[in-house]
């Protein structure tokens, strides 16, 4: 394979090196986000977040961390978005806080973003610049081709960058449906046209689903399904619970509801946003005689009613979750309602959505999930359909993104059966800076790239704090209090010993005496030396640790409280 390169000059018109750095989305799935850097100039592939694992206790989302970019924010000049799903653009209210550019994307990706920012009242820190199939752009020294691609959420792009070391193409997130619900195909001719006139000189690409054989079902096929769930169901009242951003999943449940006399009711406040912003946009076809607010419902009997709700993924504060737990405020289950949950537990999740399938069934209500139907159909191309694309792609470079490391390593596997030579792939990882120039792609250096926690309106709560949690979950908290007075060094009163979810039942008050006592040598000695009020806290930690560790080979929060008369 003879690599076509064409590379473009630069300003000084010498051909500048091209970097590529990764602040999320290589090794984990989430926090997508990639910095293109050229000529001084940083164009960003996507900002996203990452929804916490269940070790990350009290974490509502997870960032990127943004010290590289912030200390390079008047090099920013735009951030491409390439589709409208929280992992690549909910992380945009958070960096826009601190620094202003433009965004590019699709109608679509651009409204569905703009409703977080909007909500951090930081419109004035961008401009939303809609992009159509097939148009160019020049942002930068960069000149963009933004090409149609099928996802689970409509309007995603595969973004073509002309740079001075040649084309780059990011291929987003995507699968190969040869028959999507709106018609709009992955424009596989025009990514072979370009291969073939300028060549790829690199190529990243959506390795998810690198490890599964075949192709992935077509959206289609999930419309069957949910037509004979419909029929299947007659009488009874239908809840179905998907994303909000997949327009393509609540047209089809809506035309299977619509088809048996169903009204359809929105339910949650971004499924009910996006539901109105789609229809407004002609990307969602309900007619008004067939949507009805929530309110509406219990006006209708059961059988006719289909309400979409959010919450497949088990949020704890979602539509779906709530109605499990008998707290939400719209709607009570009852035993003749039947739940779908058309969707499948992203990685980190399951534990949550199996939680709130067993509360739904508690509640009486039938559940239906992928395990039992064919309910979802993923948005990532698998194997078959990735060794398609780099045999029409052919690319000179090629670096696996969005994955963990495994899903990383089988696409590189996969790349190489297709022709690329094994020391043109390169595994990267978050953090990874590349540089791309006339001797070829290397690993150049590292950047800043940890997880920054945001826990409520926090950012960073820090892993200090996190491993705190961890330590009060799992081993408890106890705490030793004393007063001293430094005059006379004496111990004026305690110890006093308080616990949580250290020491239960019988054993316990013997615990605890003994632990007292303990404490009270170690602080009558560390007055008796002399002790200030460190030492004596020092003193402490170090008496109630050991003693408690000695007696029950646990470690608990130690918890030291020195006062003065």
């Amino acid at each position: 394979m003879v690599p076509k390169n064409n590379p473009r000059k630069g300003s000084s018109g010498a051909r500048s090196a091209v970097s590529i750095a990764f602040l999320g989305g290589l090794g984990e799935i989430g926090r997508n986000c990639a910095a293109i850097e050229q000529d001084g100039s940083i164009l960003l592939i996507d900002c996203g977040l990452m929804f916490p694992d269940t070790d990350m206790l009290g974490v509502d989302l997870v960032l990127p961390d943004f010290t590289w970019l912030l200390e390079r924010r008047d090099q920013i000049v735009g951030c491409v978005t390439t589709h409208g799903h929280e992992d690549h653009v909910g992380g945009l209210s958070y960096l826009l806080r601190e620094v202003a550019f433009p965004l590019y994307g699709t109608e679509l990706t651009l409204g569905l973003a703009k409703g977080r920012i909007e909500e951090a009242r930081l419109l004035s820190q961008t401009s939303f610049n809609v992009v159509a199939d097939g148009e160019r752009v020049n942002v930068g020294p960069f000149e963009l081709e933004f090409l149609p691609v099928t996802h689970s959420v409509p309007q995603g792009v595969s973004t073509v960058i002309r740079t001075a070391q040649g084309t780059i193409l990011h291929s987003g997130d995507l699968k190969i449906d040869l028959t999507p619900v709106d018609g709009r195909l992955t424009d596989l001719q025009r990514m072979g046209s370009i291969a073939d006139d300028e060549g790829i000189r690199l190529l990243l690409a959506d390795s998810t689903n690198a490890e599964e054989a075949g192709h992935s079902q077509s959206e289609t096929s999930v419309g069957a399904v949910l037509y004979n769930l419909m029929h299947q169901h007659e009488g009874r009242r239908v809840i179905t619970a998907c994303f909000a951003s997949h327009i393509h999943r609540i047209q089809q449940i809506a035309d299977a509801a619509i088809s048996f006399g169903r009204k359809v009711a929105p339910l949650g406040r971004s499924m009910r946003r996006n539901v109105s912003m789609a229809r407004e946009m002609g990307l969602l076809r309900i007619p008004d005689t067939s949507i009805i607010d929530i309110e509406q419902v219990d006006d209708y009997p059961p059988g006719e009613v289909c309400v979409i709700c959010t919450g497949s993924q088990g949020e704890p504060m979602s539509a779906l979750t709530l109605l499990a737990s008998s707290e939400n405020r719209w709607l009570k289950l009852t035993p003749h309602d039947t739940v779908i949950l058309s969707s499948h537990p992203i990685p980190g999740n399951e534990h949550s959505v199996s939680r709130v399938i067993g509360n739904l069934i508690r509640q009486g209500a039938e559940v239906v999930h992928s395990g039992i139907q064919d309910v979802h159909a993923t948005g990532h191309a698998k194997a078959e359909e990735l060794k398609l694309l780099h045999s029409i792609l052919q690319p000179d470079w090629f670096v696996p993104v969005h994955g963990e490391y495994r899903h990383m390593s089988a696409h590189a596997r996969l790349a190489e059966i297709m022709g690329t030579p094994k020391d043109r792939i390169l595994v990267a990882e978050d953090g990874d800076r590349l540089t791309l120039d006339g001797d070829g792609l290397r690993f150049d250096g590292q950047i800043p790239a940890d997880y920054i926690f945001v826990h409520g309106t926090v950012g960073d709560i820090g892993s200090n704090v996190l491993s705190a949690r961890r330590i009060l979950a799992d081993e408890g908290v106890v705490s030793a209090i004393v007063c001293v007075d430094f005059s006379t060094r004496t111990l004026v009163a305690g110890p006093e010993i308080a616990t949580r979810g250290w020491v239960d039942g019988s054993e316990a008050d013997e615990l605890i005496a003994e632990l007292a006592q303990r404490v009270r040598k170690a602080t009558e000695k560390s007055l008796a030396d002399g002790g200030n009020m460190k030492k004596v806290e020092r003193a402490v930690r170090r008496a109630a640790g050991g003693f408690v560790s000695e007696k029950t080979r646990r470690r608990p929060m130690i918890v030291p409280v020195v006062m003065e008369p």
